[in-house]
C-alpha cells in the first residue's frame, strides 16, 4: 500500500533559492526546467572511510522549517562513477542530508548520506529508473526528517528516517555533484513545497 501524502501546494520558482556553491552553468529551459552543469570534483562528504572533507557541490536552497515537505524532481540521465542529483537539506557544513540517485560501481543507486560531523551512506540499486523523472521528497516534522523517492507516478519508497533538531534552521533544495569528471548536466523539472508528512507508514 502506498502512503497517502499531501501534494505540495506551492510550486517554487527557481529564483527563490540561493546557490550554496554556484554551478558552472544554470539556465532555465523552454518548459521552465532548470538545467544545471556541475563542476568537476564537486561533492558533499565528511571523513568516513575516505578520510576527506568535500563541501563544494552546487545546491539551490530555500528555507525548510518544521512542518514543511519539499520535493525535487529531475531526469535521471547520467552514468559516470559518483554522478549524483537529488535534494540537499543543510543546517551547516557539519550537519546535512543529501538524498537522490548516485552512480556507484556502474549502477544507479537510490540512497542518502546523513552527516552529523561524519557521513553515513546507504544505497539500493534502481536499474529501471534510467531515463525517467525521479522525485525526491524530504519532509520535516518534529525531530525527524523523512526522505522518500519515486520514479514517475510509482508508489513512494521510504529512503531514510534521520534525526534533525527541531530548533535548527535548515534550508533545502536541488543539488548535483560530479566527483570524478566535468560536464555533468542535470535537468531539474520541478521544485515544490507543502505540508509535512503526517505519517511514516501507510495506514491499514
Amino acid at each position: 500500500m502506498d502512503i497517502d501524502l499531501v501534494p505540495p501546494s506551492d510550486e517554487l520558482d527557481w529564483s527563490r533559492g540561493e546557490w550554496l556553491h554556484p554551478p558552472v552553468r544554470a539556465e532555465q529551459g523552454p518548459a521552465g526546467e532548470l538545467i544545471v552543469e556541475a563542476g568537476a570534483e564537486t561533492d558533499f562528504w565528511r571523513r568516513t572511510s575516505y578520510g576527506f572533507v568535500h563541501d563544494n557541490g552546487p545546491a539551490l536552497l530555500a528555507p525548510l522549517p518544521v512542518g514543511v515537505a519539499m520535493e525535487v524532481s529531475f531526469v535521471l540521465d547520467f552514468a559516470a562513477q559518483f554522478d549524483q542529483a537529488g535534494a540537499l537539506v543543510r543546517v551547516d557544513e557539519r550537519t546535512w542530508v543529501k538524498a537522490g540517485v548516485e552512480v556507484s560501481d556502474g549502477e544507479s543507486q537510490l540512497g542518502a548520506v546523513v552527516t552529523r560531523e561524519f557521513s553515513d551512506w546507504s544505497v539500493a540499486p534502481v536499474p529501471g529508473w534510467a531515463g525517467q523523472e525521479v522525485t525526491v521528497r524530504v519532509s520535516r516534522a518534529g525531530d525527524a526528517l523523512t526522505v522518500r523517492a519515486r520514479v514517475g507516478d510509482a508508489p513512494w519508497r521510504l529512503v531514510r528516517l534521520a534525526p534533525l533538531d527541531p530548533a535548527a534552521e535548515a534550508t533545502a533544495g536541488p543539488f548535483c555533484c560530479a566527483p570524478t569528471r566535468g560536464g555533468l548536466t542535470v535537468t531539474f523539472t520541478a521544485w515544490r513545497q507543502g505540508p509535512a508528512d503526517t505519517a511514516l507508514h501507510p495506514e491499514d
